[in-house]
């Protein structure tokens, strides 16, 4: 697959910003940036974006404040709340602002220019989704001066609410690019996540609109009614089965596998299940728990607590099964499962928890079936489950999109928002509980001094009003 080349050059994917050029041409002019193939900008974007963002530090460390993973060391360690403005440096700095925004952005502008409209809605579409993510961490970011050097050496921030403004209105031109008549050159093969397929990409920006209106639901001056509608509306023309699915696939070779193999693998400094994930498997008799888990040397699956003290063999502990951290696994960026939990939970704040219910079943079957759960066993699990009620519904819909939405960033962000799932904070921290947000990266502090940056870990993002 093309997925190799491209990750082994991904020292090399900040095409136009690092002196990517011919070899020897004195004609060329150092001080402008050669003009480079849309296909060979889209491939490291979307690289980019699944191996070192999604599956990069942010939700490696957002995994264990979720209680997904567990860090069998002493504290303190990202599990114990110990993150520093050194430890988000490289997020910030190189996976975010340099390899995917600027790059995304000259894709974006010069597949415009030469009317390659399905580039362009493309990158749109991935500069809205990573946009997102960095909103979500460090609340105000850089955006509207963000881009602007050598003109703008400290460029101001932006506030979250209008990132999120903004992620909305990249969506919207990338449904517009979308839509418009077919190009003369358009993506496949380069596409790592739908081989060109524009219709797929259409149901994925429709899906993505969903996530971000649903995500405000309890922002200031939003109601819940009015963004459970926003999200509806958008979902009526979002993924319908698994077949959707937004993945990144890897070949398992050298450089081209899935990061979670390496970000849990042996060398990670022994890296397990969290022990309330597991128990919560357990108590329910989850048949997901095979696929997500593997058994102890003792035979036995068992996940590691938060205030544990580290164990001498971390084979007496549970680690993550091969469908997530296989080297040939894929990594998924959006899912049908997610989908329909949007929907659930939409539906429920809409019209109630009766309505809510089947679209709430269907949300867990549809990731069972992801992970090839036999129907029996899901249909029995289901029965099982208690019936949504007013009081309980949010609960027991973003519990079981928890466990859908394994080593996602997307957890991260419901347990904000929601307050579920509930779970035991580390004890002895400074951290005033779990973490509700990044501190800003080391780089910032020193070249670009915001009043923003007076921000704390403790401190609450603009939309999590949860109390």
């Amino acid at each position: 697959m093309k997925i190799i080349r491209t990750l082994a050059l991904m020292s090399c994917s900040m095409l136009l910003f690092t002196g990517c050029k011919k070899f020897l041409d004195i004609n060329d002019d150092p001080n402008n940036p050669l003009t480079v193939k849309e296909s060979l900008m889209l491939s490291p974007i979307e690289a980019a974006t699944s191996t070192l963002v999604v599956g990069g530090t942010s939700t490696n460390v957002t995994a264990y404040w979720m209680q997904h993973l567990s860090l069998n060391q002493q504290a303190p360690n990202l599990e114990s709340y110990y993150i520093t403005n050194v430890d988000v440096n490289n997020t910030w700095s190189y996976s975010l602002y340099t390899t995917v925004f600027q790059n995304v952005r000259v894709l974006i502008n010069q597949a415009t220019a030469a009317q390659r409209y399905e580039y362009a809605g493309l990158g749109q579409a991935l500069f809205a989704y990573n946009l997102a993510i960095a909103a979500d961490l460090w609340n105000n970011i850089p955006y509207s001066e963000g881009f602007r050097m050598p003109q703008v050496t400290k460029p101001k921030y932006d506030s979250q609410e209008a990132m999120y403004i903004t992620i909305q209105q990249l969506l919207d031109s990338a449904l517009l690019n979308l839509n418009k008549p077919g190009s003369k050159v358009v993506p496949e093969a380069d596409d790592y996540i739908y081989n060109g397929d524009i219709d797929q990409w259409k149901k994925l920006v429709y899906t993505l609109k969903a996530r971000y209106y649903l995500r405000l639901s309890k922002a200031p001056g939003r109601t819940a009614a009015l963004q459970a509608d926003s999200a509806l509306t958008a979902l009526a023309k979002g993924f319908g089965s698994n077949a959707d699915n937004a993945f990144v696939p890897y070949p398992g070779t050298g450089s081209a596998s899935n990061p979670w193999y390496y970000n849990t693998g042996e060398a990670s400094g022994g890296v397990v299940l969290g022990q309330s994930f597991v128990d919560s498997l357990k108590i329910r008799q989850d048949p997901r728990l095979p696929v997500i888990a593997t058994k102890n040397k003792a035979g036995e699956y068992v996940g590691r607590g938060v205030n544990d003290i580290p164990v001498a063999d971390p084979k007496m502990l549970s680690a993550v099964n091969s469908f997530y951290a296989d080297a040939a696994a894929k990594l998924y960026l959006v899912t049908y499962s997610e989908a329909l939990f949007i929907k659930a939970e939409a539906t429920f704040i809409k019209s109630g928890a009766a309505a809510a219910a089947p679209v709430y079943k269907d949300a867990i079957a549809a990731h069972m079936s992801m992970l090839g759960v036999p129907a029996a066993a899901q249909q029995t699990y289901i029965d099982s489950r208690p019936e949504l009620t007013a009081a309980n519904a949010v609960q027991q819909i973003i519990t079981e999109k928890y466990i859908a939405d394994f080593l996602s960033p997307e957890a991260y962000n419901d347990w904000r928002r929601t307050g579920y799932p509930q779970l035991k904070p580390y004890v002895g921290s400074t951290a005033k509980g779990i973490p509700r947000r990044w501190p800003y990266p080391a780089v910032e502090l020193l070249t670009n001094p915001q009043p923003d940056q007076k921000a704390t870990i403790n401190d609450r993002v603009w939309w999590d009003t949860n109390n």
